[in-house]
């Protein structure tokens, strides 16, 4: 998996491309955590994401507790495979989806 990053100062925008999964989850996640202080939103764009573990599930989880407490979060352009890990694993209803 890859990721890009971009960052105004209060949003912090993340594409992620390929697969989200038990390998490269952690290291998403240490990188993430270093770069969303004082961040107000984080956008996660998953147009190139092909793949989600439940590792990756974590990610997105740990994630949206840290912007409830300072900001928000949202999650945009996911395709039908990553929608169905989603919203079989209950996620649809813990994150902002768009």
């Amino acid at each position: 998996m890859d990721f890009e990053k971009s960052d105004n100062g209060e949003c912090l925008k993340v594409l992620l491309v390929g697969e989200l999964d038990a390998v490269n989850a952690p290291e998403l996640e240490q990188c993430l955590r270093d770069e969303i202080l004082g961040v107000k939103r984080l956008e996660f764009d998953l147009k190139e994401l092909e793949y989600v573990s439940s590792a990756g599930l974590r990610v997105f989880l740990c994630m949206q507790k840290i912007m409830n407490a300072q900001g928000s979060m949202i999650i945009r352009n996911v395709n039908e495979e990553v929608m169905s890990i989603f919203q079989v694993s209950g996620f649809t209803k813990l994150l902002n989806i768009e």
